[in-house]
């Protein structure tokens, strides 16, 4: 029997938190009288998070596990949730509790009065550090500038969207996804539920400074060309200033040779400046021909190794509570 709600849960070395996040789970969804299922996507975990997630999925109805062969990257990670999802609602969110469980059924309830996309909004951002929520901030605001998808600020991938928006964000082939900026290019009615997020319940970040560069590298040039006519600027005006630089050279050799020293200074200067904006050009440009030669491969975005239970049936049943099979829109 098809869920109404599925949840999407990417999973990389949770052991410690994920029995908690599952009983917070349990509760919410129990108690809103709809069929669901939980997917758990280990990403290839180093730790016990395969078998902690194994030993929930055998303990509780409607928990489903997706073990994929290595760890291909958070995004990757909800692409194959999203692609063994069948609930007509599919809620993302990870397992770290930061984003509190308790705030879905008012998203259900959003879903409901119709809309197709309902983000969770952070008001308050606990145990992070000023300089996490002044990069964050930042992001947004590049990414606004550079780019048509309008992604609200203070948002990640805590959301529900319709069967409709996850039936076309699966079809989006691009292998360097941005799961957030696809929903909001696609569109449909969408908004934001405020909530405030909290610490870790247990376990460590995940997201060290070096990934948190590749996700916003992924995310401005999957979704935005500006980068190379800013390159396309720079150069016009570098040339510019070459011939400006070039005619006073002329001027101060034929009008005032008093003044004109003879030396390599100007020169190495010159060499290096423009050999410099030479190499960061070159490697911009390489970096959307890299994605280009990624993309035409074709290679899959991740590779399952099991999912457990193979039926794709078992969900936990709707409480006695309820008959409503479908949300009224």
């Amino acid at each position: 029997m098809k869920p109404v709600i599925s949840v999407v849960v990417p999973c990389y070395n949770e052991e410690e938190v994920l029995p908690l996040f599952a009983e917070r789970m349990r509760t919410v969804l129990g108690g809103l009288g709809l069929r669901y299922e939980v997917i758990l996507v280990d990403d290839g975990s180093s730790d016990r998070t395969g078998q902690v997630a194994l030993d929930l999925c055998r303990r509780y109805d409607g928990f489903r596990l997706v073990s994929l062969f290595r760890n291909f990257g958070h995004q990757n990670a909800v692409t194959a949730g999203l692609d063994y999802a069948q609930g007509d609602g599919v809620v993302l969110i990870d397992a770290d509790l930061q984003d509190p469980p308790e705030v879905i059924p008012e998203m259900i309830s959003r879903w409901r009065d119709g809309f197709q996309v309902v983000y969770g909004q952070r008001r308050e951002r606990e145990g992070e550090s000023g300089f996490k929520r002044v990069t964050a901030s930042l992001f947004y605001r590049i990414m606004g500038w550079m780019s048509h998808a309008r992604i609200a600020r203070d948002t990640g991938d805590f959301r529900l969207m319709d069967r409709g928006v996850v039936d076309v964000l699966r079809a989006m082939p691009e292998r360097h996804r941005f799961i957030r900026g696809m929903v909001s290019w696609i569109g449909g009615r969408q908004i934001a539920v405020l909530y405030d997020r909290k610490e870790r319940e247990a376990g460590k970040a995940k997201y060290s400074i070096r990934k948190m560069l590749l996700f916003a590298t992924d995310a401005i040039t999957g979704f935005s060309v500006l980068p190379l006519r800013l390159v396309t600027g720079l150069g016009m005006i570098t040339v510019c200033l070459s011939l400006v630089y070039a005619a006073v050279i002329v001027a101060i050799r034929l009008f005032a040779p008093a003044y004109y020293v003879p030396g390599w200074p100007t020169t190495a200067v010159l060499i290096l400046f423009f050999g410099g904006l030479n190499m960061f050009c070159m490697g911009l440009v390489g970096e959307y021909v890299g994605r280009i030669f990624e993309e035409v491969k074709g290679r899959p975005k991740y590779v399952v190794g099991s999912v457990y239970p193979a039926d794709p049936t078992g969900v936990a049943p709707a409480a006695p509570r309820t008959t409503a099979d479908h949300p009224g829109h």
